[in-house]
């Protein structure tokens, strides 16, 4: 069955700096900001985190539909997902403004500074979730407009279907009592170690607690793996060492596409983390976020 991925369509501009961020920004003066780097490499690539969960959902053989909104310059990605077999069906389009844009400038240790114009994804709580979106398994929020993430997350409640909350860089558009109603609808949460520091802040919660309103929580910790949070009970899944580190941009979208291939089949959720964690080290060792390559024969998986 599908996996129904609520969340943005963007287009990525990728920056390379070649320097660090942090011999250009003097701590002292950032009252007074104003600096310019000179990024030699530049790309364009389809983005935005339902697009590249979608991706990575795809590339392991499970039946992605993402929930997002195009603007008037979203032809080429429609046709860009119909290209690798991505169902359209829950993707709308405004003609009144741009499709989400993202631009992206990586130093050197692979800091990122992200400019964000969010356009049509600011409307995408015109699309629903109800009857008209059949043979949904399991589903997810991410990062999407405000407006579009709280109803989701109701839909999916009343639809009685189990769905991931993973806020993102949304997370700071929600207070703690917003964040505790999402967690309390959803099945599983998941947050990178930041916003899970941000995420118990505001609700006041330890991650054990949190952990205990929903069938699991996950923390994940970039280069070194992740924690699994089950009833209060703490489990480090390792990382998988990449063959090189190239680019950051898009591997935790990576790691939610492996996730909810194994949400979907049923799989304990320390194993779904586990392939989480080798996609994202695939993703690293590729440019953009929707160029990367499977090394292994999906079908040969097993929990």
């Amino acid at each position: 069955m599908a996996v129904l991925i609520c969340g943005s369509l963007a287009f990525d501009t990728i920056m390379t700096f070649e320097g660090r961020f942090a011999e250009q920004i003097l701590p002292d003066q950032l009252h007074i900001l104003n600096v310019s780097f000179l990024v030699p490499g530049l790309r364009r690539d389809y983005g935005g985190c339902a697009g590249n969960i979608a991706y990575s959902l795809k590339l392991l053989g499970g039946e992605p539909v993402p929930m997002a909104m195009l603007g008037s310059d979203g032809a080429d990605y429609l046709q860009r997902l119909a290209s690798l077999g991505i169902s359209t069906r829950c993707v709308g389009q405004v003609d009144d403004t741009y499709t989400a844009q993202a631009m992206i400038m990586t130093d050197r240790d692979n800091n990122q500074i992200t400019a964000f114009h969010p356009g049509a994804m600011m409307q995408a709580h015109a699309n629903r979730i109800d009857g008209s979106v059949p043979d949904i398994r399991v589903g997810i929020i991410a990062p999407d407009g405000r407006d579009a993430m709280i109803e989701h997350a109701a839909q999916f409640q009343a639809a009685g279907i189990p769905f991931v909350f993973d806020p993102g860089q949304g997370l700071p558009m929600f207070s703690g009592e917003e964040l505790t109603r999402f967690v309390e609808q959803a099945t599983w949460v998941t947050v990178n170690d930041y916003e899970g520091k941000m995420l118990c802040e505001r609700t006041g919660l330890a991650l054990g607690e949190l952990s205990r309103k929903v069938q699991g929580l996950v923390v994940t910790l970039g280069g070194q793996g992740c924690e699994v949070w089950v009833d209060g009970v703490r489990t480090v899944v390792p990382p998988t060492p990449p063959a090189g580190i190239v680019d950051p941009t898009g591997c935790g979208d990576a790691w939610r596409g492996a996730l909810l291939f194994g949400l979907e089949r049923g799989w304990p959720l320390v194993q779904c983390a586990g392939l989480g964690n080798r996609l994202g080290a695939l993703k690293i060792a590729a440019r953009g976020p929707q160029n990367y390559t499977l090394d292994f024969d999906p079908a040969a998986l097993v929990p």
